[in-house]
């Protein structure tokens, strides 16, 4: 009877997870002089998936979700380990409103307004910087936009 090491297993299927986070492009953006990396997501399979999963989330490191056109949007928790935050913002990157999500509900949580994009955060980031709804987020303008 053969025995097959299982740290290979498991390090082949971390690593495909980690490459699979990686295949997300990322944009740089800026809320006051915070500088913020955000994975984008801007499809409907990335958008379903979000942060799903993940166990840990870097200092000012986020994910920018770009909806096709703006409405009333709406996030939620299902799956979603970390406590977050998300910003809604309009078409020029003006904070709508922020909302604290925690882990594992699916509660609504939902734009004040039309929005065109969602930014979450680790939970407490915007509120730690004193960011707060009427704010911008600069370097939404790099995102090429679908009609």
């Amino acid at each position: 009877m053969h025995r097959f090491p299982v740290f290979p297993i498991a390090l082949w299927l971390v690593s495909g997870a980690v490459e699979a986070q990686m295949q997300m492009p990322q944009i740089e953006l800026t809320a006051g002089f915070y500088r913020i990396v955000a994975e984008v997501a801007a499809d409907d399979p990335s958008r379903a998936q979000g942060l799903m999963q993940r166990r840990a989330m870097a200092e000012n490191r986020g994910m920018l979700f770009v909806f096709d056109k703006a409405a009333r949007h709406c996030m939620w928790m299902r799956n979603t380990l970390l406590p977050l935050s998300v910003a809604f913002l309009d078409e020029q990157g003006r904070i709508l409103n922020i909302e604290n999500m925690q882990p594992l509900t699916e509660d609504n949580h939902c734009a004040a307004k039309e929005a065109s994009y969602a930014l979450e955060m680790n939970r407490g980031w915007f509120a730690g910087k004193g960011i707060k709804p009427g704010g911008r987020i600069a370097g939404i303008e790099k995102i090429g936009r679908r009609q």
